[in-house]
């Protein structure tokens, strides 16, 4: 695995699943584990979402002796919220964690979504049990500096409840994620296509095939038709399909890949684990993070 150095910037994929974790056999090459992100922008690390994939994130983390955290919300739908109680930096008092959303309607914070999950009967430690987690906030559209002292980009997305996306630029590399957003509204879409633009790894959700789509219209999700035409429209240099369908099986989607590679040869399906690493804007490496633990 290429070394992390001041002009990196790599993301790794610990949870590629949409709406619910899916374990089984059938999903054992791409991953169960619902959204979680980790970028490292040189030395700095920020993790989007807390979905299951934030629990072996979380493990990672603490053997790296990370000692501040960004943690980014796309939104707060279980599917990305389900794995903060189980994040284990969250409760380490010697790590500064700091939660983030821009999605949030007025009236509402962060905190007060994440007291209704964790609290009795649903969940039996309360928000008080996050030691040094701070919440932050801020509305999409607007261009951020976290306390890390990273710079991001943020867009509004199309998905019920709001949603937000995000861009990282470093030392010549950039890496968006779009995910959980439907295409369709101009309003939305094209301050996404200006984000996105000329990057070079774009995360994007794909839930449904194209042909599945016109069922569900409404759902706030997307399609790989729509994530390809809109990196060839941008200039994306590697998309990424995202957020899996819970039945979406291994098969499934390696002929997923198949077919968009014919369209787009630097097309990729994301896994659980999966990370891109760049450098100056090239991409050095493509490796699998969890490698070294699975036999």
């Amino acid at each position: 695995m290429v070394e992390q150095t001041p002009d990196t910037l790599s993301l790794t994929i610990w949870g590629a699943r949409g709406s619910i974790p899916a374990p089984g056999r059938d999903t054992l090459r791409y991953g169960g584990e619902t959204t979680c992100f980790e970028l490292r922008v040189g030395e700095k690390t920020i993790l989007i979402d807390c979905g299951s994939g934030i629990r072996p994130a979380g493990g990672a983390l603490a053997r790296r002796g990370v000692s501040q955290v960004d943690v980014l919300f796309t939104h707060t739908h279980m599917d990305h919220l389900c794995g903060l109680p189980f994040f284990c930096l969250a409760y380490d008092p010697t790590v500064k964690v700091n939660l983030w959303a821009g999605h949030v309607p007025p009236g509402g914070t962060l905190e007060k979504i994440i007291e209704r999950m964790m609290s009795p009967p649903i969940f039996p430690v309360a928000t008080s049990a996050l030691n040094n987690t701070f919440f932050r906030s801020y509305k999409a559209g607007e261009t951020i500096t976290l306390d890390c002292g990273v710079t991001v980009r943020t867009v509004r997305l199309n998905h019920p409840g709001n949603a937000c996306g995000y861009r990282f630029d470093h030392a010549g590399s950039s890496i968006a994620i779009i995910t959980d957003h439907e295409h369709g509204n101009p309003a939305i879409d094209d301050p996404i296509a200006e984000l996105v633009e000329g990057a070079d790894v774009m995360i994007y959700d794909a839930m449904y095939l194209d042909s599945e789509y016109p069922r569900f219209v409404g759902w706030g999700h997307s399609t790989p038709g729509e994530a390809l035409a809109l990196a060839a429209r941008a200039g994306v240099k590697i998309p990424v399909l995202f957020h899996h369908d819970p039945d979406r099986t291994d098969d499934e989607l390696d002929r997923l890949l198949e077919d968009a590679r014919r369209r787009m040869p630097t097309t990729s399906v994301a896994y659980q684990g999966q990370t891109f690493t760049l450098r100056g804007g090239r991409l050095l490496e493509t490796s699998n993070a969890l490698a070294s633990t699975v036999s």
